[in-house]
């Protein structure tokens, strides 16, 4: 099946998932001529011995690999992917946390040839289910357990869960750490990496899809979005280039790597593209990073708003207590601090820069393609207030009303994007992105982002918030849509609206809107266990359940979750 450049949908075949993103830059082809794997290639045969990884693995062992190590490593185990069956263009559904076997992982996948599937850390039986049976994936990819107490999460039974599912076509589980039944991803690799070279097809070009990542899901479920290592390849390159990354550059990953935002903006691919090292980080918490950053020489980082207040509080405590900060981790190697996922308050923009002594880089971008920086040269009235503008000249900005109609710079509106590395449609194996596609996409091929901003004069954006149906909770992006439909599934519950609350430290939370049936009433534990239970996402969990007796109808007699956030906004301040 395929999804053709103009917008318009007809079946899709995993086979010929590139064209969904290539086919429009066809024009400028003789720029897109990197891959993800050549980039870091060239890194590895210039530096051979420079360090490329730090981090630690699924045994805890700390890792301090050169980019000729993480070289061969990747090489081998592209080669024992292949003799284990896994073929160039086979989808892999990847759930790995912020270990050395990611780095490995999606290395070897670029060189073979497979097609990586993201899942989260985050992501339960639900999501995964539905991801694996959207892409095909027949093999899963997963660490043992991750996090500790009662938020660990042993993802073997998620596993188990996997390859007995009716729904589901994995039948192959690889598990990084201990493996119980499963396959050993640390076994999969062969020994000689000579032989692995010789058995391994040519890396695939430019042209093939690299991976597929998921959507922040504006209804439903998440949604495949196929990148293309030319394209994808290109952001990276003046991702690095726009952040200052060079070879002597640190990176600190303390996001969650899978996602679009740590992995290329800049991120680790940025990082190795210019033969810088990349420090991966288990704990976001400001203790631990801040020894790392001191440890490491860290030049560069990554945050979310919610992750940069924690940061900017503990920095700002610290320096309270000990006068000028004497004794604490030494912060001094830090030069850019990104912040994205979320819209950066002002206030917290000058903080970052102030306490963390770094300048700091808005981000503003989306892994169906269009990225926005903030560049380092640029005024602190564009740094501390915008979210910064495309990062290329080919990138086509439209701000529109609810009736596609363009509005003047300055007004806010709805962002549609099309350009040269945004995708064209969403693709999936069983034709399910089809109805999708018509309404994320303009006839003529504009993304709806589903993000409400501002243009000024300068053609940096203003993030002023998001549609309706889509809420941005630390920078994880959920669909009410998709916890309503769990909720609607609750016995004793007629009907619920999932809306965002606002809230200083994540941006928003999340309030379930439940109208019981007669005779019932649900508890906030009975509406989270459910959800819970229904194999979703700890973030997308209701962090607040009212009770209503009924909804406010629009006019034409539809829930309005404009008027639901109204109401949920008056009940906040009248118990203030």
């Amino acid at each position: 099946m395929r999804t053709t450049a103009t917008g318009s949908t007809a079946p899709v075949d995993p086979a010929s998932w590139e064209q969904a993103s290539w086919e429009q830059a066809s024009w400028e082809q003789a720029s897109w001529e990197q891959t993800l794997w050549g980039q870091f290639d060239r890194s590895a045969q210039q530096r051979p011995g420079a360090l490329a990884l730090v981090a630690s693995d699924a045994h805890g062992h700390d890792v301090r690999w050169s980019y000729a190590e993480l070289r061969d490593r990747a090489v081998r185990t592209a080669a024992g992917l292949l003799r284990s069956g896994t073929a160039p263009g086979d989808p892999v559904l990847v759930q790995l946390p912020n270990r050395a076997e990611f780095a490995v992982l999606v290395l070897a996948s670029f060189r073979l040839g497979a097609r990586p599937v993201f899942a989260l850390p985050a992501h339960r039986s639900g999501e995964l289910r539905h991801v694996a049976r959207t892409s095909g994936a027949e093999v899963f990819v997963t660490a043992d357990v991750t996090g500790s107490g009662r938020a660990a999460c042993d993802h073997r039974d998620l596993a188990r869960d996997l390859t007995t599912a009716d729904d589901s076509a994995v039948r192959t589980v690889l598990v990084a750490g201990v493996a119980q039944e499963f396959a050993d991803l640390a076994e999969v690799a062969v020994d000689d990496v000579q032989a692995a070279e010789a058995a391994l097809p040519a890396p695939p070009g430019p042209a093939a899809t690299a991976f597929l990542q998921l959507s922040g899901g504006t209804t439903g479920l998440p949604k495949l979005i196929p990148r293309t290592g030319g394209t994808y390849a290109y952001t990276v390159s003046e991702s690095a280039r726009l952040c200052g990354l060079t070879p002597d550059s640190v990176m600190l990953v303390v996001l969650p790597v899978a996602h679009n935002y740590p992995m290329s903006s800049p991120g680790i691919l940025g990082t190795w593209c210019a033969g810088g090292t990349v420090v991966l980080a288990a704990d976001p918490s400001p203790a631990a990073a801040f020894e790392l950053i001191a440890r490491e020489g860290v030049t560069h980082t990554s945050l979310v708003p919610p992750l940069a207040l924690l940061w900017t509080a503990a920095a700002e405590a610290r320096a309270d207590e000990r006068g000028t900060g004497a004794g604490a981790p030494d912060l001094s190697s830090l030069r850019v601090v990104g912040v994205g996922g979320a819209k950066c308050t002002p206030e917290l923009a000058r903080r970052v820069q102030e306490l963390l002594g770094a300048r700091l880089q808005q981000v503003f971008g989306m892994a169906e393609g269009l990225v926005n920086y903030t560049r380092l040269d640029d005024p602190d009235d564009v740094v501390l207030t915008t979210q910064g503008r495309p990062l290329s000249p080919r990138d086509e900005i439209r701000v529109v009303d609810e009736q596609d109609r363009d509005v003047p710079d300055g007004e806010p509106g709805f962002l549609l994007t099309r350009g040269p590395y945004t995708i064209r449609g969403y693709v999936a194996a069983d034709g399910s992105a089809e109805a999708h596609n018509r309404t994320a996409f303009t006839a003529d091929g504009f993304y709806r982002t589903g993000d409400l901003v501002r243009r000024r004069p300068d053609g940096n954006l203003v993030v002023e918030g998001r549609d309706a149906d889509r809420i941005n909770r630390g920078g994880e992006k959920l669909s009410a849509e998709e916890v309503e439909d769990v909720l609607l599934t609750l016995p004793g519950v007629h009907d619920v609206a999932v809306v965002g609350l606002p809230d200083e430290f994540l941006g928003e939370r999340t309030c379930a809107f439940v109208v019981p049936r007669p005779g019932a009433s649900p508890t906030v534990g009975d509406v989270r266990r459910h959800v819970r239970a229904a194999g979703l996402a700890e973030y997308k969990v209701p962090d607040r359940v009212e009770l209503l007796d009924s909804f406010p109808p629009t006019a034409v007699g539809k829930t309005s979750r404009r008027r639901l956030r109204a109401a949920l906004a008056e009940l906040v301040r009248a118990r203030a």
